[in-house]
């Protein structure tokens, strides 16, 4: 129920991602202030909700890219040069495929997802 949870926050809080750079070009993206740092609000929540998933989910979904979002919560935290270049290849990179594999393993492993204890 736990792991279910935390799916569904990675689910919303990319979505909410998705839906905010919707039609945005990189500089457009950089010129945005509030966008950006909503963007990485959110890109921060989906990098620690799959940090603190339980083992036997990561390993259940191996093909999540948790090394990388461990480097997007250090670049987005770190708020130094090179977070807005992290934030936008998550957003149109990382965070897609990881939704991509999360829908398929919505089909192919439900009981990840299941919220019945």
């Amino acid at each position: 129920m736990f792991t279910a949870a935390l799916l569904d926050l990675v689910q919303q809080s990319g979505e909410g991602v998705l839906i905010l750079v919707d039609g945005l070009d990189e500089p457009e993206f950089r010129h945005s202030r509030l966008t950006r740092a909503e963007v990485r609000r959110l890109l921060l929540v989906v990098a620690r909700t799959l940090d603190a998933l339980p083992p036997e989910a990561r390993s259940a979904m191996p093909e999540i890219d948790l090394d990388g979002w461990r480097v997007v919560a250090r670049a987005v935290l770190d708020d130094g040069p090179g977070a807005d270049d992290t934030a936008w290849f998550a957003a149109i990179s990382l965070l897609p495929a990881t939704l991509g594999w999360l829908k398929l393993y919505r089909r192919e492993a439900p009981q990840l997802f299941d919220y019945r204890p």
